[in-house]
């Protein structure tokens, strides 16, 4: 019998997560704060949980996949998630939060004998689906070899240094995916309005230099208008804050990241467009050009 592993957030990514761990054979207790959605796991063969306390008693792993680091702070805080958490569990917050945070999570949770793992994802609902999510880990060693089956069933992990580095890793993903974004926002946008077919261009641009998942997958969102969210634009927007609030902790200035940052935030901000994919950021390009899209 394989551990149990509770289930904290299963909305658009843990949802999936949840069920790739169950159909590699996990007992999985799931709890959602809108229990709507977590409801549809209890098909696959999910404990459906009234509350997070009772979905972390007796389980081995808990995985928390929460909107930041405060609202996981909260639940690693919460005297009745503690009461019930196992010790010797190992507490996975698959979030994007802050380096800081993951540490300060780390230092609680290992007072109360619980080992804890950053490991926050890169790969969207579509990697969440197919079980390929690039898992970026920090904490200690061992904790990490006990749970890379867990991991293993919701894509591939990778241990990169000691606590908060998984987040610090995650923070440099993101810098490259919005950067990414806006350079094939303005291709994009250049292919259409030149004439060319953006289809076919990305089609001629496989296996070059210029090419990339977010190139294939969001370059066809842009130019098929298909902005229903895999990747939030408000959450790309907040991992941007706190990438940039970490290289200025370090002395950095980062001129690219916040020049895309500023873009994301008036995208969210004065467009209303914090719900739509991070794809999105084409129609802020757009704006700029006084264009309309259609």
């Amino acid at each position: 019998m394989k551990p149990t592993i509770a289930v904290l957030g299963t909305g658009l990514m843990g949802g999936p997560m949840a069920r790739n761990l169950l159909g590699a054979g996990f007992p999985v207790r799931a709890w959602n704060r809108t229990r709507a959605k977590a409801e549809p796991l209890v098909a696959d063969g999910a404990t459906l949980c009234q509350s997070p306390a009772e979905a972390v008693d007796g389980a081995a792993f808990v995985i928390t996949m929460l909107s930041d680091g405060v609202a996981t702070g909260a639940m690693t805080r919460d005297a009745d998630v503690m009461g019930a958490l196992t010790r010797g569990a190992v507490w996975l917050d698959m979030s994007s939060t802050k380096p800081e945070e993951a540490r300060a999570q780390q230092e609680h949770l290992a007072s109360l004998g619980v080992d804890h793992l950053d490991a926050p994802v890169s790969g969207g609902t579509k990697g969440a689906e197919a079980g390929s999510l690039a898992i970026m880990v920090g904490g200690d060693v061992a904790a990490f070899e006990r749970a890379v089956p867990a991991f293993e069933a919701m894509g591939r992990p990778v241990h990169v240094g000691p606590a908060g580095a998984g987040q610090l890793s995650k923070l440099a993903n993101q810098a490259i995916v919005a950067v990414t974004i806006g350079a094939v926002a303005e291709a994009m946008l250049l292919l259409e309005k030149g004439g060319a077919n953006p289809a076919a261009v990305r089609d001629a641009l496989k296996g070059g230099f210029a090419d990339s998942t977010i190139l294939q997958q969001h370059g066809a969102r842009m130019t098929e208008r298909d902005f229903v969210p895999g990747g939030l634009s408000k959450f790309q927007l907040k991992d941007l804050d706190n990438l940039l609030g970490e290289a200025a902790s370090l002395g950095l200035t980062l001129p690219t990241s916040q020049d895309i940052r500023n873009r994301f935030d008036h995208f969210c901000k004065e467009m209303d467009g914090g719900d739509k994919d991070h794809s999105g950021l084409y129609l802020e390009l757009c704006a700029r050009n006084n264009l309309k899209v259609e």
